[in-house]
């Protein structure tokens, strides 16, 4: 039996090597931590997620706006179609929206599967066009294509005590998880790291441009954004940095996206599922 002194430092390697082994590639290129493994995040995606929006229709405060939920069915509609042409395999996904009746917060997120919602705070207060509507929730979607909540929850599973179980307990394609929907629910509210934000707005932008929404109006939904900074700063900059360089990242992309953004022919819709007080 090793003397007691040694053991810090076996569990350091033994978590160091649980933690490289547990490594992924997003689409990007870039290299991602993945204790938790995507259908693990969808699952529970999925659990959050119904609990969540019914949790809002008993309370009242989803979208009886049939407006406002057809606008957000169609162009969350166009964004799916193209992402299903980045991932196929992402068809097997429920993508579903829920428009939340909360005119204060101004956010939007997209869970593991296409679990998405966004807030009627976000329209209210900003006053998107329909090109920039399809910035913001290209890059929601964005975050789904690349595993981000999957990541998410790694990285808040590695940093607390439990690394050492959740590590060793890993077979890289599942982990057994206690909690798991509500570690899916607080990685919508965790920040996202600064490379995730670039990845999700370099994809998110495509997907936009592909869909038919004009490539430009990613600078200017950035531009309504920290205007409306000014007067508090809006629960999705909470949960997505916003780097000063930020607009001029997506004006040089404009150039490139703007051969998807003019291709010819109809942009087709995906039926997506909407959760609202009128369904």
């Amino acid at each position: 039996m090793k003397p007691a002194r040694f053991l810090p430092l076996t569990v350091s390697i033994i978590l160091m090597t649980c933690l490289l082994a547990a490594c992924a590639t997003s689409p990007t290129g870039r290299r991602q931590l993945m204790l938790v493994s995507e259908q693990t995040a969808i699952q529970s995606s999925a659990q959050a997620y119904v609990q969540e929006v019914g949790k809002l229709k008993q309370e009242g405060k989803l979208s009886d706006d049939p407006a406002v939920v057809e606008r957000v069915r169609r162009i969350t509609g166009r964004l799916v179609s193209q992402a299903l042409v980045m991932r196929p395999d992402a068809a097997d996904w429920k993508w579903s929206v829920a428009v939340i009746d909360d005119p204060d917060t101004v956010n939007a997120w997209c869970m593991a599967g296409g679990r998405m919602a966004i807030y009627t705070g976000l329209i209210e207060k900003l006053q998107p066009t329909d090109d920039e509507l399809a910035q913001v929730m290209g890059h929601e979607i964005a975050h789904a294509l690349a595993n981000h909540t999957a990541e998410k929850m790694s990285v808040a599973m590695a940093s607390g005590l439990g690394v050492a179980a959740v590590g060793v307990a890993s077979d890289n394609k599942g982990i057994a998880m206690t909690g798991a929907a509500a570690a899916a629910a607080l990685a919508v509210t965790l920040p996202n790291s600064r490379a995730a934000e670039t990845e999700a707005d370099r994809i998110g932008i495509e997907l936009a441009a592909r869909a038919g929404y004009d490539p430009d109006a990613a600078v200017s939904l950035w531009q309504k954004m920290n205007r409306e900074s000014g007067s508090g700063v809006p629960q999705f900059l909470s949960t997505h940095p916003n780097p000063q360089n930020r607009q001029q990242k997506l004006a040089a992309l404009g150039p490139e996206m703007a051969r998807y953004y003019v291709q010819p022919g109809d942009r087709p819709i995906y039926p997506v599922i909407t959760e609202s007080a009128v369904r």
